[in-house]
């Protein structure tokens, strides 16, 4: 298995993306969140999508060439349409009016429209979290979740991400799904043939299994039962509803090459941490503190750092060179 820089994945992800038809533009900024999840160690996240990425690219699924369109509709928030593009150009083309309205008014919102999937969440809100700000996420997904007691999905895995900026880093930063587990877990258990945790899923007549290919045709369950699919519901909400995108339960499968743009949204708070209180430092820095005083214990993020080189399994990177 090759050690790959990031700066390598970056190269590699643009060339694939500009010969599927993406601007240099576009490509950049995708192949900057790809490099930065493999950096993080987040595979799922990285170049395991760029093959999807091409595909979709060559198929019209997703918009290479799409232009953003940002309008501030009121002083605390900032929509922006990705026109069926990517997200991450659609972000980038948002964040600079939300932190300013964040940074004016203690709060705001940004609110991202009919973008391709984002795939990372908390790579958008640590560039939040990057300046001095709170960054609170949410998106949606292709339906994968069921609800309690039952078995057809209904939900994305659904996650939300919060990054809060501390001392020339990351104080805390929380990216999880809302459901028990990622689909990209699954998938990789049934590539390589081994079963997944009981608790995970239940296959297409609602009853438990440890089989990926069967858990495959049924549903994840939701993270932490009720609870967790209440957490799954609420990112729906702000993700779809608040976004005026689609729902997940209208979403084909993120990686599949055909079919209609996948239309999802994002949805971020932004909120100046001193706007209430010259405090929150201080109680920041206690809950480090308190946590860090265990062995063995840590806050999520806190000590997140990238690699300089990155493990990639040799068929996948040689399928994304070959791409480009």
């Amino acid at each position: 298995m090759p050690n790959i820089t990031p700066a390598d994945i970056h190269a590699a992800t643009h060339a694939a993306l500009v010969a599927h038809g993406a601007t240099d533009h576009v490509a950049t900024h995708v192949a900057r969140a790809t490099a930065d999840s493999e950096a993080h160690g987040n595979t799922i996240c990285g170049l395991s999508y760029v093959e999807s990425y091409c595909a979709a690219l060559g198929t019209g699924r997703v918009d290479g060439a799409a232009t953003p369109i940002v309008h501030q509709p009121r002083p605390g928030a900032v929509t922006v349409d990705a026109a069926k593009g990517f997200a991450q150009p659609a972000f980038d083309a948002g964040l600079a009016a939300a932190i300013a309205a964040a940074r004016q008014n203690g709060i705001a919102s940004l609110a991202i429209a009919h973008s391709h999937t984002c795939t990372s969440l908390g790579y958008f809100t640590a560039q939040i979290a990057a300046a001095g700000l709170v960054g609170l996420g949410f998106t949606n997904a292709s339906p994968v979740v069921a609800p309690p007691g039952g078995a057809t999905p209904v939900l994305g895995t659904n996650p939300i991400a919060l990054s809060v900026p501390g001392d020339g880093a990351l104080a805390l930063h929380f990216d999880s799904s809302t459901s028990a587990a990622a689909l990209g877990a699954i998938k990789e258990a049934k590539a390589a043939g081994t079963p997944i945790p009981a608790g995970w899923c239940v296959d297409a007549n609602g009853q438990p299994t440890t089989d990926a290919a069967e858990a495959l045709k049924g549903a994840i369950l939701p993270l932490g039962g009720a609870k967790g699919f209440g957490f799954g519901v609420m990112a729906e909400i702000m993700a779809a509803a608040l976004t005026g995108s689609v729902n997940s339960v209208d979403v084909a499968g993120l990686k599949v090459g055909d079919g209609p743009p996948h239309d999802l949204g994002q949805f971020y708070i932004l909120i100046d941490p001193g706007t209430h209180t010259d405090h929150w430092a201080a109680r920041v820095a206690r809950l480090v503190s308190a946590v860090a005083d265990q062995p063995g214990a840590r806050l999520p993020g806190s000590t997140r750092a990238p690699m300089d080189l990155v493990p990639v399994p040799d068929a996948l990177w040689d399928r994304i060179v070959v791409l480009g």
